[in-house]
């Protein structure tokens, strides 16, 4: 019963933001335009605060946790691989099958993990999950990069990926934030309260926006797609690489760590990235919509079992 209630604490606050964010977009009270506009403003400048302020407030010298930070990124490389082989075999238009790839193996880790990890141990403890962050998005975002520029002219160049990956805005607060940490610098009290006080804002504001574009009318050309990328992201990747992370001895923490990164949803980047790159972006769309909505679920589920297994 502890498990249970500990579980829907966790995920409470996700459902509620995003539900809060439909119900404001369902009585006209969120339009498109706004939405647009926000979500930019989040990619760009909320989420990067969010992710300074996490890495920056981390201990370097305990936080620092390579072998898990090992574990993650070869998981990724080694989902990313097995999707380029198998997802071209059942879906035969290229618009999809890089869509269907990213929307498999990239995860909403910042939005969605952040919060799981802080649920369950607390601000001050996060540390490690926070350091994960300066390697997993880079990864997802070069990984995505090539996943869409292969299907959409069958040539990856190289260039636009490093260009791409230099001008994100979470990698470069991932990288501001480690210099300072191991240049040993400090910001001042009053610049550091208000990036805080910035950063405890970007989880809700990114939930309702979330909540805000859920339409759920336009499934019927890729329901298919839809119901294996849903599947694939929130069921057999945590699945089986939970199972690895448990065969390898990680727990507490460090399992919460890589439960939030392998059953988070769809990255909502993700629409945003296909929609660019010529890929089926109202695939995209309902990938991330759909994940994020059943996710409430499954990250229950498995917060319940891992934690009547002991293991978190």
């Amino acid at each position: 019963m502890d498990s249970l209630a500990l579980a829907f604490a966790v995920v409470f606050p996700l459902f509620f933001n995003m539900s809060l964010g439909y119900g404001m977009r369902r009585l006209g009270l969120l339009d498109q335009h706004t939405q647009d506009v926000m979500n930019r403003l989040v990619f760009q400048v909320f989420l990067p605060v969010l992710l300074f302020i996490n890495i920056y407030k981390t201990d370097l010298q305990s936080s620092l946790d390579l072998p898990l930070m090992a574990f993650a990124a070869i998981s990724i490389l080694l989902v990313f691989s097995i999707l380029y082989g198998l997802v071209p075999r059942f879906e035969k238009e290229d618009c999809r099958r890089g869509v269907l790839i990213q929307g498999i193996f990239r995860s909403n880790f910042i939005i969605f993990g952040i919060p799981v990890a802080a649920a369950l141990f607390g601000d001050d403890q996060i540390g490690p999950v926070a350091l994960l962050i300066s390697v997993v998005v880079p990864l997802f975002n070069v990984l995505a990069v090539i996943s869409l520029e292969i299907y959409r002219d069958g040539v990856t160049q190289w260039s636009k990926i490093l260009k791409g990956v230099a001008a994100n805005p979470l990698i470069l607060a991932s990288i501001c934030s480690v210099g300072i940490l191991l240049l040993g610098l400090r910001l001042p009290a009053f610049l550091y309260k208000a990036m805080e006080d910035m950063a405890k804002a970007t989880t809700p504001l990114a939930l309702m926006l979330l909540g805000g574009s859920f339409h759920f009318s336009a499934t019927r050309q890729c329901w298919r797609q839809v119901l294996a990328g849903v599947a694939g992201r929130l069921v057999l990747v945590p699945m089986a690489l939970l199972a690895a992370a448990l065969l390898m001895g990680f727990r507490d923490l460090r399992l919460t760590g890589l439960l939030a990164l392998y059953a988070s949803p769809a990255a909502v980047s993700s629409f945003t990235m296909a929609k660019q790159m010529a890929g089926d972006s109202e695939l995209a769309g309902q990938l991330v919509v759909y994940s994020s909505a059943f996710s409430v679920i499954t990250i229950f589920l498995w917060i319940v079992i891992l934690k009547q297994g002991g293991f978190i």
